[in-house]
């Protein structure tokens, strides 16, 4: 083979493979999720799903457009709880019960939720349309569907914040026992003299991120707003 021919024939990089866009969502919503956003950078997902960073650049054009995509993906997939609830309260509840696990699985959209704002037809359709049309079917009215919604929105994404860096309120935590048994240790253990009302009410306050926690702050909302609407 001659050199000038060499020279025209293109190399490819080395150690990179064929990836898809919808496996590099899924790599980057992997590491905000397990990471953090902070640390999905271009460089550390092109390693991870094995190409070159020119690659990623060929389906994204900056890192706000991955951001946008693991919203489209986490929010376009969100799963609406089957209707077998026709009452309302139960309705607002099964809604936010699901915006709740959703969060917990994908702490990353809670940030991208009060850091950005998408106009993604995708993202509109899944985590908004059909909740607001599953409000009214069950009998809010078009503002109180709205209204509700915000709600629902507000005080999820509050408590999943909340709850987030508190592992002893995650159900799902695999030592959530233990840490619940070392933080009700912590409450005890400190200056009676300083902390009365914590050091008497330990084992209370530990329950504060707890999804039994979140059960009340959802009665107390629900109830409040049904009797506001006249609908309670």
């Amino acid at each position: 083979m001659s050199a000038a021919r060499a020279r025209k024939s293109p190399s490819r990089p080395r150690n990179t493979r064929v990836v898809t866009r919808e496996q590099i969502i899924e790599a980057a919503t992997r590491i905000a999720d397990e990471e953090s956003i902070e640390a999905l950078t271009i460089r550390r997902l092109a390693a991870d799903v094995g190409t070159g960073a020119m690659t990623l650049y060929s389906y994204f054009r900056s890192k706000e457009e991955i951001l946008d995509g693991i919203a489209d993906h986490v929010l376009g997939g969100f799963q609406l709880p089957p209707a077998e609830e026709i009452e309302s309260a139960a309705v607002v509840r099964t809604l936010a019960s699901a915006f709740l696990r959703m969060m917990r699985e994908h702490p990353s959209i809670v940030r991208l939720f009060t850091t950005r704002v998408t106009t993604s037809r995708e993202s509109l359709r899944g985590a908004m349309e059909s909740v607001v049309a599953r409000l009214r079917e069950a009998g809010f009215g078009d503002r109180e569907a709205v209204q509700v919604y915000g709600l629902i929105m507000h005080y999820t994404l509050g408590f999943a914040s909340y709850q987030a860096p508190r592992p002893w309120g995650n159900p799902d935590h695999p030592d959530v026992e233990e840490l619940q048994r070392q933080r009700t240790h912590f409450y005890a253990a400190l200056p009676l003299a300083e902390f009365p009302n914590l050091v008497a009410l330990a084992g209370e306050v530990t329950t504060l991120p707890s999804d039994e926690q979140f059960a009340f702050g959802l009665e107390c909302m629900i109830d409040g707003f049904l009797r506001k609407s006249g609908m309670g």
